[in-house]
């Protein structure tokens, strides 16, 4: 099945032939996936059949809860407790790892609510919801009548009572509703009226400055309406519609559509790199390859309710933004410190006539380096050398640009020298990674991906040298394999500084945040 590209954007999100693999069917109606963070499996519900069910890679799709109360949407919380949507209760759940089933909200005004469908958790831990009244109908809930006059969104602070925060009759049957991945904008859409709204979030958790961001989201041809929502770790839109999902940009754009041979209700990333879009389609649930991850959301740093830290596995997303700082989880992050190497930026080195030694000085690289590893180092972040290392005569350099050409006859970087020895004051510490390369990028034929996933991180500090070759090189390259690239510009360096003021003002600017070494320390806390 042949995915739809509207806009070249899309193909950086999804490759157009991602294979479409059906993890599960023979259920009545598939609804509400959430992918556990740590025991990695995907829940989900069939609301119909009373039941919610589980399906991982080695055991299949098992039973876990009959009757479920027809329960539709469902995510974590930070701390791992399951948040639930229960049509036949109306009422929102949480449920502890422990069993204990706590109600959160289940009335407004002294009213029954109509039907919690969906829900997502901010990161001050309050939790949005829409109240369509679909568990109101038969099949998909218990029929009887609704008690209040309107379908609205809330939000609830655990132990407090909801607010309603849109008008009352804003929507006929608001449902799918998501963060954008700095949390100022709330996505919320309507499946009668076929369309997306935004919202701005205030400091207080309120709404305002209701927009329509999306329209016309249906088809005479192909089943499918506005039902679950996501948005991905650029902000973009993934919302169920005619044929599948259809993808939009940040600004509205409509960048393309995947393709699903079942109508689409809901989706969630899940999988241990969170790069699996699964989506539970009628009678089927389906999982696609992507290029993008989901937006942060508080649950993917896997913390359970029991207190104890547990690693929840990378889950490329931006980091979180406050007030115009930078917040790194130290457990997502790693640091490369790349070709600072004594031929490449010191004195007497293979490569010294460059201009290179001084530009690292006049950058304090070295020392800015340092000081951000040793940091980085104490708050738990993965620190991995990359350096350039051949063996003496160079075999297996090849000659197709002058970058190695010039290595070659100057026998630089060579085994066991002093110009591929790391420069003084950067040598590996005990659990440091090193990583040995003979091209430009640090990606290149070389085991950093392997490291990485090992150790779950996809938040990269990228520093070294040179910046516009090396260092700009692996930025691109990892943006394409959609890690999440941060320059700390003050810890790189190159030939001088026209060179590396072009490849930091401009080509960076669009792969990766530029920043500067004090702005990461604080970022990591």
């Amino acid at each position: 099945m042949t995915h739809v590209t509207l806009r070249s954007e899309f193909e950086t999100l999804i490759d157009p032939y991602a294979p479409v693999a059906q993890v599960g069917t023979g259920f009545d109606f598939t609804e509400g996936p959430i992918w556990h963070p740590v025991d990695h499996y995907l829940l989900f519900s069939d609301m119909p059949a009373d039941v919610r069910r589980r399906w991982d890679a080695r055991r299949g799709v098992a039973e876990v809860k009959r009757p479920s109360n027809k329960c539709n949407g469902m995510t974590y919380d930070a701390e791992l407790n399951l948040i639930v949507c229960e049509h036949a209760t109306s009422s929102l759940i949480r449920e502890r790892p422990d069993g204990r089933r706590e109600v959160l909200v289940s009335h407004f005004g002294g009213q029954e609510l109509n039907s919690p469908n969906d829900v997502c958790v901010h990161s001050s831990g309050a939790i949005y919801f829409s109240d369509p009244w679909y568990g109101r109908m038969p099949v998909y809930g218990v029929e009887r009548p609704r008690q209040l006059g309107f379908q609205g969104v809330y939000r609830v602070v655990p132990g407090s009572e909801p607010k309603l925060v849109v008008d009352r009759n804003l929507f006929d049957q608001p449902n799918g509703l998501c963060f954008s991945p700095d949390e100022k904008l709330l996505y919320v859409n309507d499946t009668v009226q076929a369309q997306v709204r935004v919202f701005d979030v205030n400091a207080d958790g309120t709404l305002s400055n209701a927009r329509v961001f999306a329209s016309g989201i249906r088809s005479e041809l192909e089943p499918g309406l506005p039902d679950g929502m996501k948005c991905d770790q650029h902000g973009n839109v993934w919302v169920t519609a005619p044929g599948g999902v259809w993808v939009y940009s940040p600004r509205g754009e409509l960048l393309g559509k995947v393709r699903v041979p079942e109508m689409v209700a809901n989706l969630a990333w899940g999988g241990p790199d969170f790069r699996t879009l699964y989506l539970t389609s009628t009678h089927s649930v389906y999982a696609i390859p992507t290029k993008a991850g989901p937006r942060h959301e508080p649950y993917m740093s896997g913390r359970r309710s029991s207190g104890g830290a547990t690693s929840a596995g990378p889950a490329a997303a931006a980091p979180i933004l406050a007030d115009g700082e930078m917040r790194l989880d130290p457990n997502r992050c790693a640091m490369i410190i790349q070709d600072l190497q004594n031929d490449v930026i010191m004195d007497g080195g293979a490569f010294a006539d460059s201009g290179a030694p001084g530009h690292a000085k006049q950058q304090h690289v070295v020392e800015n380096v340092r000081r951000l590893s040793e940091a980085a180092r104490a708050r738990g972040v993965a620190i991995i050398h990359v350096w350039f290392v051949v063996e003496p005569g160079a075999p297996g350099v090849t000659l197709n640009a002058p970058l190695f050409e010039g290595l070659v006859d100057s026998k630089a970087m060579v085994r066991g020298s002093w110009g591929a020895a790391p420069v003084s004051g950067l040598e590996p510490r005990p659990g440091d990674f090193v990583v040995e390369k003979m091209r430009m990028s640090a990606w290149e034929g070389t085991r950093l991906e392997t490291i990485l996933k090992a150790t779950g991180r996809d938040m990269i500090i990228n520093t070294g040298a040179w910046t516009n070759m090396s260092v700009e090189h692996t930025a691109r390259t990892g943006a394409d394999k959609g890690y999440f690239m941060i320059v700390p510009e003050d810890c790189c360096s190159t030939m001088n500084t026209d060179w590396h003021s072009a490849s930091i003002n401009f080509a960076m600017q669009n792969v990766a945040i530029v920043t500067r070494a004090d702005a990461v320390i604080r970022a990591l806390g």
